[in-house]
């Protein structure tokens, strides 16, 4: 398939698969003016990640222009005009810019110490001390004007500009840039010769994301192609390489602002890449535990810089590589087994040595950060929260553990992991159950917690290992659809809760993780259909209103960043598996 897949630059980054460099549009926000901004986005979300701002001129003025991006490249149309300018990054720390016919500014987004510094080599040093990064500006062919006055120990502001030397009487003339990153030695001295011919860097990013796209899980219906595609894309450009505290190559959750890789996404992420490219997503499984603590705990998030342990997320990692197991053999294998067997046994001990405070044998949560559902309704007073989904996240590790034992010749530790679920899942029964339905309580005193959040109804997961009685309570409960099933999923807060917020993050709006775990409880429980109907609304709901962070339960809207990743991965998955009929 063709990698011309147009975006809108306004929600999705240009970028590529990896690298942490980016091309974004980003809204005013204090001096920053709104524009497009050449980026980076090591360093975690504590920054914009913003180097350079990026304008096309025409006869020595800044023109508009339209954005046209593909996956392989982003061009600037002059309005009105013959100019143009094409970008494309062709290597892991590299941008290249071509303009024809018009010149490219670059304006620096210039903090304390910033400097532009000349070398005798006729390249320019960006120091940039915001991002933690240089860059080198090599001009390849055409000119090349640089003013950065000094001012005390800083550039006072720096403008780049890079026309062709005859540009305004021939539009055929070009002029081309190279933008390098780095952070200690200098890159080797660039020439046109030795990166070769522009059209060929794009041809070949090209060829790489077409390689990409193939192994994408394929869709049944051609009306969900062009969602995939951009699934595809999302998914492909938001890989950054090995790098600091990324031991492995890493999804991020966007190129946009969420540009870090949390202990509970990385499982989604995973899970979408298990069928065609097993070793990537092992990488993606794997990274969270590589940075594991020895108390067992995995930290809230990674990037390049540091990791955050405030907070943690919660324990789905059994049931991930239980379904990826389920649809390909390779992580069977025993090398892939005994890698992982401490890691999670050490990971499910931290959750029942370590949060149990009043000692009942149910594991809490903190804060609502551990459970992934931040705001949630079930976390609006102080204190420790048992919640029932937790149990049953680690009773699925528990029977998954007991599984990798078994299959390492460990039959005692196999036996004690099944005692430890059984005896887990009766205390989540005599705990939870309350009335007809599950409810999470505060820890110690055990007053139900307020709102009503389908969070208690995750245990569907368990499917069959829960009486038939309750798996009929939860199904009918989050298949009503004047309480929980909106006509696009399933909402997180009840429709018709008091607390219910359109927008409100995890106290309505639907979210692809959500989806799946919903998804396959329901499947597992024998209910294919409706499973089918949800996944259905989902993906027709995505492919309409693109791959949101979130989505308004009512109107399908997408709600904040519109380029995330877990959504990519779910709404692949669920219409891989689920979608094969016309959606109404």
């Amino acid at each position: 398939m063709s990698a011309t897949i147009p975006f809108d630059i306004h929600h999705i980054p240009f970028s590529r698969f990896g690298t942490f460099l980016t091309v974004s549009y980003l809204p005013q926000h204090g001096k920053r003016e709104e524009g497009l901004y050449f980026r980076t986005v090591r360093g975690g979300d504590d920054t914009s990640g913003a180097v350079f701002r990026l304008e096309l001129m025409a006869e020595d003025q800044v023109v508009p222009y339209s954005v046209h991006p593909s996956p392989s490249s982003l061009t600037l149309l002059e309005e009105g005009g013959q100019g143009r300018a094409e970008l494309c990054l062709p290597e892991t720390g590299a941008m290249r810019i071509r303009a024809r016919g018009a010149g490219i500014r670059l304006t620096l987004v210039a903090g304390s110490y910033d400097y532009v510094l000349p070398h005798q080599d006729g390249r320019y040093e960006v120091n940039h001390f915001t991002t933690e990064m240089r860059f080198m500006l090599t001009l390849l062919q055409g000119e090349l004007a640089v003013d950065a006055p000094w001012e005390r120990s800083r550039c006072k502001y720096a403008v780049v500009e890079c026309s062709p030397t005859d540009a305004i009487n021939n539009g055929t003339a070009e002029a081309e840039l190279m933008l390098e990153e780095y952070r200690i030695q200098p890159p080797a001295i660039r020439t046109l010769a030795s990166v070769g011919c522009f059209d060929e860097a794009v041809a070949g990013i090209k060829q790489e994301f077409d390689a990409w796209l193939d192994k994408s899980l394929p869709v049944a219906l051609e009306e969900l192609e062009k969602a995939r595609a951009l699934a595809a894309y999302i998914t492909w450009s938001c890989v950054v390489p090995e790098a600091g505290h990324l031991s492995r190559p890493a999804m991020y959750m966007s190129k946009n602002w969420m540009t870090n890789i949390w202990s509970w996404d990385h499982c989604f992420n995973a899970m979408a890449l298990a069928a065609n490219q097993p070793e990537l997503a092992w990488d993606q499984f794997m990274i969270m535990f590589d940075k594991q603590d020895e108390s067992g705990q995995l930290p809230d998030f990674i990037n390049d810089k540091y990791a955050l342990w405030n907070c943690c997320k919660p324990p789905i990692h059994g049931w991930t590589l239980r379904w990826m197991m389920e649809r390909n053999e390779w992580f069977r294998h025993a090398d892939r087994l005994r890698e992982i067997y401490d890691p999670l046994a050490q990971w499910s001990k931290w959750w029942m040595n370590c949060r149990d405070d009043d000692h009942d044998g149910i594991p809490q949560y903190n804060h609502g950060n551990d459970s992934g559902w931040d705001n949630s309704t079930i976390f609006r007073c102080v204190g420790p929260i048992e919640s029932p989904d937790l149990s049953a996240y680690l009773i699925i590790q528990f029977e998954v553990l007991a599984e990798i034992a078994e299959q390492l010749g460990k039959a005692y530790e196999a036996a004690e992991w099944r005692n430890a679920a059984n005896s887990l899942l009766g205390r989540m029964m005599e705990h939870f159950w309350q009335g007809g339905e599950f409810r999470a309580i505060r820890s110690g005193t055990h007053e139900p917690a307020q709102g009503d959040s389908l969070i208690p109804f995750m245990p569907i997961l368990l499917g069959d290992r829960l009486p038939e009685s309750v798996l009929q309570a939860l199904v009918k409960a989050v298949a009503d659809e004047e309480r929980f099933f909106s006509p696009n999923g399933f909402a997180t807060e009840s429709l018709n809760s008091p607390f219910y917020e359109p927008d409100g993050y995890w106290l309505g709006p639907i979210w692809a993780p959500v989806m799946m775990l919903l998804i396959d409880g329901l499947q597992r429980s024998g209910q294919r259909e409706v499973a089918q109907e949800a996944a259905i609304r989902f993906c027709r709901m995505a492919s309409r209103s693109g791959m949101a962070e979130n989505f308004d339960a009512k109107t399908g809207c997408g709600l904040r960043d519109r380029a995330f990743t877990w959504t990519s991965s779910v709404f692949l998955i669920l219409a891989n598996e689920y979608v094969n009929q016309p959606l109404q």
